[in-house]
């Protein structure tokens, strides 16, 4: 239990890293979002990803655009914004340290490891 409660948490934690990584590759639509995360095996559901888009474009870093569907309503495809582009750069350097610091973790520190800024 209290492994999963913790796994649960973790993954918790990159999810919106990892929407604005796959949303940085270009304009998508939701379900491909959804698609593409449980490829990688971090399982997502609508409900749970809709807030998180929401909340992003409330913060400026995502935009939409509607495109006519062909067989059914208009689709929102989602796209980073100029400010979204910078946000994840900084969480590509706090990827970058966290993943530094486990690896750390992990092996111990030797005299030769130095952290990757």
């Amino acid at each position: 239990m209290i492994a999963e409660n913790t796994q649960t948490q973790m993954r918790k934690g990159i999810l919106e890293y990892c929407v604005l990584l796959v949303i940085s590759r270009g304009e998508i639509y939701a379900s491909d979002i959804i698609a593409e995360l449980k490829q990688a095996k971090l399982l997502v559901v609508e409900g749970t990803l809709y807030p998180l888009l929401t909340r992003l474009k409330n913060n400026g870093l995502l935009s939409y655009n509607w495109v006519e569907s062909t067989s059914g309503p208009p689709r929102k495809y989602y796209v980073l914004t100029p400010e979204g582009q910078q946000i994840l750069k900084q969480l590509d350097g706090t990827w970058e340290e966290l993943a530094y610091a486990i690896t750390t973790s992990q092996n111990g520190v030797s005299k030769s490891s130095t952290p990757q800024n």
